[in-house]
């Protein structure tokens, strides 16, 4: 068995029996081993979805408006995201198409659902 699988299978509570370790667990290590390609692009797509969420309902409560709010969003998502895989997690990213496909993974559906949030909770807060 390869020293990366040993690493990656730890022991369950449930008498001994082994499992693998899930994406999240590794995504939130420094270095972590990303055997599956399509795992840590998930990763990345979900992370992307997270911080959409967040960044939607600060610019909603702030109050943001218009290109401004949009161009710091766009600068923030790809920035926030480029230095996990690119520092955080120091992946190769030629096995995942480079740099562009990585930094564009799951960028859209961040942006649709971070403007519908936007959208929300600034109508509810400063709507008269």
């Amino acid at each position: 068995m390869s020293n990366a699988k040993r690493k990656e299978e730890q022991p369950v509570s449930n008498g001994g029996v082994k499992g693998k370790v899930s994406p999240w667990s590794k995504a939130w290590r420094a270095d972590a081993a990303w055997e599956d390609k399509d795992e840590f692009l998930d990763v990345i797509y979900w992370i992307r979805q997270i911080l959409a969420i967040i960044l939607g309902v600060i610019w909603g409560i702030v109050p943001l408006k218009g290109f401004v709010g949009i161009a710091i969003f766009c600068v923030l998502n790809a920035g926030i995201l480029y230095l996990y895989f690119n520092s955080f997690q120091q992946v190769d990213e030629e096995e995942y198409g480079g740099t562009w496909e990585l930094t564009k993974e799951g960028f859209m559906t961040s942006f649709a659902l971070f403007l519908v949030v936007w959208v929300i909770f600034y109508t509810a807060i400063h709507f008269d």
